[in-house]
């Protein structure tokens, strides 16, 4: 092992999302009606609504716009015997995180923009240490351009949320992704 740091190492227990490393701050808010009806993952990135109507805290799914990332998802195995279970898309909240969070997750894209929309053969990301990160078109953290490359108006988006620490190996972390967020 050498080169991986033991925080990293196979034997962390992974059974939920989101592993958390260091933690910052977290923001209890509220979820609108699309998430509460999709659910999401731990790591889902997300983004602030506004609601002239509403004097809450709401957050959407992002499009690759900065908000913050969801600790938890709204229906992970870990909680299936627990009275937290399907709590969340229930009572429409979460608990979002902000802030230089270290954590290993299974949010992220695996496969580039291009396969995954192009009908071809899937095409895994590779992710490298030190590289930048931004929220994916569906939320997810990647390290490629969606909004330029699916022709968003919006492009180029260059709000990087994250850092990568370990790429997804499944020898090291099973397949979990290291990053530190930058939000």
């Amino acid at each position: 092992m050498s080169g991986v740091s033991p925080f990293f190492a196979n034997d962390v227990f992974r059974t939920r999302d989101v592993v958390i490393f260091v933690k910052s701050k977290t923001i209890p808010v509220m979820i609108d009606t699309s998430m509460q009806t999709g659910g999401w993952p731990g790591g889902q990135g997300v983004t602030w609504l506004d609601d002239p109507n509403n004097d809450t805290f709401q957050v959407t799914y992002s499009d690759g716009r900065f908000g913050g990332f969801l600790l938890w998802g709204s229906n992970e195995a870990s909680d299936q015997y627990i009275a937290y279970y399907k709590n969340q898309p229930t009572y429409r909240f979460a608990v979002m995180a902000v802030g230089p969070w270290v954590i290993s997750t299974t949010t992220f894209e695996q496969y580039t923009y291009a396969s995954r929309t192009g009908g071809g053969p899937l095409v895994p990301n590779v992710y490298t240490p030190g590289e930048k990160l931004r929220f994916s078109l569906r939320g997810y953290f990647t390290p490629e351009d969606e909004w330029t490359l699916s022709g968003d108006p919006r492009a180029p988006n260059e709000i990087f949320v994250a850092r990568v620490i370990q790429p997804p190996v499944p020898t090291i972390n099973n397949n979990y992704l290291e990053l530190q967020s930058m939000m």
